[in-house]
C-alpha cells in the first residue's frame, strides 16, 4: 500500500506540473500590473492559449478505499486501480463541483461521473486533452455556468467522452470496479514500509494556533525544527507529520506530549468528521459565520449524542458562510450554509464516503434553533438506525429528505415542515 501510494503520488506531481501554465501572464497582470498585448505571442500559452480557462479546474487523486480527497467533487479525478498489488491505472471521474448560489436554481453543486480508464503512463495526456476540451466549450459568457460540470451537465457524458478520445486519438478503457469506505482522515501514527512513520494530527477547522488546552504553534514550530522528513496538509484541513525517520521518532514523540498534541484526535466521532471554511471575517464572500462558529455548535450537539450514546459515532458535518461550497459541504450528512448572519441553511443526507449529494431540509435556520431541530433526528436515530446504517442513509429512509445523486435533482424535493 505504501509503494502504491508513492507511485499515486508521483503521478499527481506529473499532472500538476503537465497542467501548469508555460507562461508568467497571470502573475505579471495580477501581481506587476503590466498590460499585455492578446497578440503577443510571448503571452499565448501552449496548453490554455491566450485567455486560460473559463473558471477554475480542480483535479484530485484518490487510492481506495480511502476517498480523503472527495474526489468526485473535483473537476478531474483519478481513482486509483491497484491489481494483485500493483497500479493497474485510474478510473478518471469528471465533471464534479461543489458551488452554487443562493436562489439560482440553475446553479447546483455536482458529483463527478465516471468516464473511463487509463494507464499510468497516460494521466498527463488525459489531463491536458479534458482540460482543452473545456477550454474550448466552457461557458466564458456566464461566470455562474463557467465550469466543466456544466460542460458535461449540458452537452452530456457521451459527447464529453467522444470529444476527449477523438483528441486523444485512443479510447478510454472500461472503469474497473472500485469501493470507498470513508472520506475522512486516518488519525494517529502509520508505519511504512521503508522503516518511516507518518502521524495525522487533527487540526480543527485546519487552524493551528495556541490555546490554553494545547499551545499547538508552539508545539509545532519545535517539532519542525528536529523533523528531517516532511510536513503535508489534508484535503480534510489536517496535518501529517510524514517521514519521520526512526530516530527522530523519540524526540517527536516528546515534543508532541510537551505541548499536549498526544491526544489531539482523541475527539468525538462527529468532531472528527466536521469541516469549516474561514468565512467572517476573513472572507470577503461570506454571509455567515463558520470556522469560528461550528466549533461551539459541536460542542453542544455532541452533548446531545453523548445523551444518546452516539458519542463516538463518525457522522460528516460542514460548514460554510456562504454557498460556494469550499469546505464541501453539499456531500456531508449534515450541512450548514451561511444566509445571513446568525442563519444557516440545513441540509441533511450526504454519503459517508462522498458518494451521494445531500437535500436542503430547513431554511435560514437561527444559530439558537439548530440544535432544537436536529436534536428529535438524532433521537430516532440512536433508536431507529438498522445494524451499521450511517445517519446519511438513515434520514433519506426515514423521509426527512430525498436521496439525491444527480446535480440538477439537487433543487428538487424539498418540502419545509
Amino acid at each position: 500500500r505504501n509503494r502504491l501510494a508513492a507511485r499515486v503520488l508521483e503521478d499527481s506531481k506529473l499532472v500538476a506540473r503537465a497542467l501548469l501554465p508555460s507562461t508568467k501572464a497571470y502573475h505579471q497582470i495580477w501581481v506587476e500590473g503590466v498590460k499585455l498585448k492578446l497578440d503577443d505571442s510571448d503571452y499565448v500559452d501552449p496548453l490554455y492559449g491566450k485567455t486560460y480557462l473559463p473558471r477554475k479546474f480542480k483535479v484530485g487523486f484518490a487510492t481506495p478505499p480511502h476517498n480523503d480527497t472527495d474526489v468526485l467533487t473535483n473537476c478531474l479525478g483519478f481513482v486509483a486501480i491497484e491489481e494483485n498489488g500493483e497500479l493497474a491505472g485510474y478510473n478518471l471521474t469528471a465533471g464534479g463541483g461543489m458551488g452554487m448560489s443562493h436562489g439560482k436554481e440553475t446553479t447546483f453543486p455536482r458529483l463527478a461521473d465516471v468516464l473511463g480508464f487509463c494507464t499510468p503512463g497516460q494521466v498527463t495526456d488525459v489531463a491536458e486533452k479534458i482540460v482543452t476540451t473545456q477550454r474550448d466549450y466552457g461557458d466564458r459568457v456566464d461566470r455562474r455556468h463557467a465550469r466543466l460540470k456544466y460542460t458535461i451537465e449540458d452537452r452530456g457524458l457521451d459527447w464529453f467522452r467522444g470529444e476527449v478520445e477523438n483528441r486523444l486519438g485512443y479510447a478510454l478503457g472500461q472503469a474497473r470496479p472500485f469501493a470507498f469506505d470513508h472520506n475522512g482522515d486516518r488519525y494517529g501514527w502509520i508505519d511504512d514500509e521503508n522503516g518511516n512513520s507518518h502521524l495525522t494530527l487533527f487540526i480543527q477547522n485546519g487552524r493551528v494556533a495556541d490555546t490554553d488546552e494545547s499551545p499547538m504553534r508552539t508545539g509545532l514550530r519545535e517539532i519542525a525544527k528536529v523533523h528531517d522528513g516532511d510536513f503535508r496538509l489534508t484535503a480534510n484541513q489536517n496535518l501529517i507529520i510524514a517521514n519521520v525517520s526512526p530516530a527522530k521518532r523519540a524526540g517527536i514523540e516528546s515534543l508532541l506530549d510537551e505541548y499536549k498534541l498526544t491526544h489531539c484526535y482523541d475527539q468525538t466521532g462527529l468532531r472528527l468528521n466536521s469541516m469549516a471554511c474561514v468565512a467572517l471575517p476573513t472572507c470577503g464572500l461570506a454571509l455567515a459565520e463558520a470556522q469560528r462558529y461550528l466549533p461551539d455548535l459541536l460542542t453542544e450537539l455532541d452533548a446531545v449524542l453523548g445523551e444518546l450514546g452516539l458519542k463516538d459515532d463518525a457522522i460528516t458535518i460542514r460548514m460554510t458562510g456562504c454557498p460556494n461550497g469550499c469546505a464541501r459541504p453539499y456531500i456531508a450528512e449534515i450541512a450548514f450554509v451561511g444566509r445571513s448572519p446568525g442563519k444557516y441553511n440545513i441540509y441533511l443526507g450526504g454519503g459517508f464516503i462522498g458518494d451521494r449529494l445531500n437535500k436542503l431540509y430547513k431554511v435560514s435556520a437561527k444559530q439558537e434553533e439548530i440544535v432544537g431541530i436536529l436534536r428529535p433526528i438524532l433521537e430516532r436515530y440512536a433508536n431507529e438506525r438498522t445494524d451499521g446504517e450511517r445517519f446519511g442513509d438513515f434520514v433519506i429512509r426515514t423521509g426527512y429528505v430525498a436521496e439525491t445523486r444527480e446535480g440538477r435533482e439537487f433543487h428538487n424535493d424539498f418540502k419545509e415542515d
